[in-house]
């Protein structure tokens, strides 16, 4: 039989996986808060998250992309007893983030590292990775430590396009990335080489790096000026609270144990490779082989 993926959660991370599995040859379901006006792309089932008992109850693997609530995960909240009765359902990747981790002022962090999560928000992801992980006595369970996410119509780029963008400095700041593709590889990766434990991976790429840098490098790569830096304490006040939090936190993200279990490089090792790649596709002139696909 066909192995059959559920994903909890059709946004931009969820999506990519769709792809990529879909691509494998796995049939693949999605779900969505209100499945009215929305489309999933070619080949992939779309059905409301309310709904979604029966395609978990058959699944074979599990993706949960879906933020937790403040009641807890809402897949676990809403459809326990579909997972509980899921015979076939061998493998769940659950997709937290390596703001688990808290500030490290600069410090480096790996798989091993303990969560020491700094705002309420880290604090109720680590509270559903340990839900999750709970359930690691009938199946395999990952834990899926996604850094700053980009890729195609998510990326510096489109800031600047925007008019939007800014060059924050904060001196010794650092952020770790993860371009979407690679999420998708991982994870794909990750359903291959499944055991019966839970693991930790860090979907982090090689070379954390600043804001700052990033958007002069994007910049560079549109023929446009970059934004003037701003002082991070001049940039304060007009920061969102959850901007604030992150900025709030400094650490570097390792994932080399991640990349040796999987068997796997990151396609795109640094924001330079992998914006590159987004700019290369919408101009059509991609080199084969480096391309935003998801195998």
């Amino acid at each position: 039989m066909t192995d059959h993926l559920v994903i909890a959660g059709l946004g931009f991370t969820g999506r990519a996986i769709a792809i990529a599995a879909r691509d494998s040859g796995m049939r693949v379901t999605a779900t969505t808060r209100d499945p009215a006006g929305k489309h999933a792309p070619p080949g992939i089932a779309l059905i409301g998250f309310a709904a979604a008992g029966p395609a978990i109850a058959a699944a074979t693997h599990l993706v949960v992309t879906a933020a937790p609530a403040e009641t807890g995960d809402p897949v676990l909240t809403q459809h326990r007893a579909a997972l509980d009765a899921a015979a076939g359902l061998r493998w769940i990747g659950y997709c937290s983030t390596t703001g688990v981790y808290g500030d490290h002022q600069g410090g480096t962090v790996d798989e091993a590292t303990i969560p020491t999560p700094g705002s309420d928000r880290t604090r109720r992801r680590v509270a559903c990775e340990r839900a999750w992980m709970t359930l690691a006595d009938r199946r395999a369970i990952d834990c899926l430590r996604l850094a700053g996410i980009y890729g195609p119509g998510r990326s510096a780029f489109d800031d600047l396009r925007r008019g939007t963008a800014r060059r924050i400095d904060k001196p010794g700041h650092r952020f770790s990335r993860i371009h979407v593709t690679d999420i998708a590889r991982a994870t794909l990766a990750a359903m291959a080489t499944a055991g019966q434990s839970s693991r930790i991976f860090n979907l982090s790429d090689d070379e954390p790096a600043s804001s700052a840098s990033v958007t002069a490098y994007a910049a560079a790569l549109l023929g446009m000026d970059p934004p003037p830096l701003i002082g991070f304490e001049d940039a304060k006040a007009s920061l969102s609270p959850m901007a604030l939090s992150f900025w709030g936190e400094s650490r570097v993200v390792r994932s080399a144990a991640t990349k040796a279990t999987l068997g796997l490089s990151w396609r795109y090792p640094s924001y330079r490779e992998g914006l590159t790649a987004i700019l290369q596709a919408e101009r059509g002139t991609l080199n084969p082989g480096n391309g935003p696909d998801f195998r």
